[in-house]
């Protein structure tokens, strides 16, 4: 097998290519051969030291993946040699071959193809558990998506607009903000040129937003809360902006608005059940045509560090995948 590993922590350039012995599964595990790797922000964290969990060195990031299964270990029940599945697997995903417990194993559907099966279980995981778990929206609610040119910003809009609400989409450039129309939101802005809280409040009715969406911080965070109306729910799900903002607390007194931690990756780790069932409604979504992933950019695993480049710098559309 080939896999990728980080010797030493910094940016991507390090990352080095590997030859290993092909991994044999465990009771319980089955090996996947990789079809495509996701390629997250969180991969990036990673192999800088940046995360707030730090593996051992040398480790092979990445998070989720899809394939076909090589072979089963004692006890596996459900799956068989040759079926099509994709896999939450921690970290090891960019890689030709990867193990993995049974329980992050979920089968696709005949319409769902590796590269975007690989990069489903993280954004559309986040953004259901997001949208449904914790806000709780509700049909003809209006959610407002930052960064939503963006993988998690795409994912949101489509698993808004499968619970019934309807989207306008912030992003930073006109190819973005093509991708996020695209995609089903309603109505677009751009963030440098136009104001967040006038236009969202005005496309709201002037009443304001039901729900913002931020997986991006900076200083879109402050005029976004402002677009929201009464009992408006804002949804801090992270900082690829690289700025981490600061809120007004009195702009979250006023009009009775909240503010929503949204930290699916260790909820999915404390309730791997639930977690389960809620990716198994996702695929749900999927088979039936409620949800349609756009397809990733796709690159092969020895350009692993433009991969990786091109995502930190927000320079893509959409999600990214490696294809060992």
């Amino acid at each position: 097998m080939r896999a990728v590993v980080c010797q030493e922590l910094g940016p991507p350039s390090l990352l080095r290519i590997e030859e290993r012995d092909d991994p044999v599964p465990y009771p319980g595990q089955v090996v996947i051969v990789v079809e495509a790797a996701g390629v997250n922000f969180v991969d990036g964290l990673f192999i800088a030291g940046q995360y707030q969990i730090k593996p051992a060195l040398p480790f092979t990031p990445g998070s989720e993946v899809a394939g076909r299964i090589a072979a089963v270990g004692d006890g596996v029940e459900g799956v068989a040699v040759g079926q099509r599945v994709m896999a939450s697997v921690g970290l090891g995903g960019y890689a030709s071959h990867v193990a993995v417990g049974l329980g992050g194993v979920v089968p696709l559907p005949d319409n769902f193809d590796a590269p975007r099966a690989a990069t489903f279980i993280q954004s559309y995981s986040t953004m259901l558990f997001a949208l449904r778990n914790r806000a709780a929206v509700q049909p003809g609610e209006r959610v407002l998506v930052l960064g939503a040119g963006g993988g998690i910003g795409l994912a949101a809009i489509a698993v808004a607009r499968a619970l019934g609400g309807r989207v306008m989409g912030a992003a930073s450039s006109a190819e973005k903000r093509d991708a996020a129309l695209a995609a089903g939101a309603e109505a677009v802005i751009d963030p440098a040129a136009e104001s967040i809280k006038d236009k969202g409040r005005e496309w709201a009715g002037g009443t304001g937003v039901d729900v913002v969406v931020d997986p991006i911080g900076g200083p879109a965070a402050e005029p976004s809360l402002r677009a929201l109306g009464d009992r408006g729910r804002y949804l801090v799900i992270g900082f690829a902006s690289g700025a981490i903002p600061s809120l007004t607390l009195n702009q979250i007194l006023l009009r009775n608005r909240t503010v929503l931690g949204i930290d699916w990756g260790m909820w999915s780790m404390q309730h791997p059940a639930e977690q389960q069932a809620l990716l198994v409604d996702l695929v749900a979504m999927v088979a039936s045509g409620t949800i349609d992933p756009v397809h990733p950019t796709t690159y092969p695993l020895d350009d692993v560090g433009r991969a990786l480049d091109a995502l930190l710098a927000r320079r893509t559309v959409g999600k990214v995948a490696l294809i060992p």
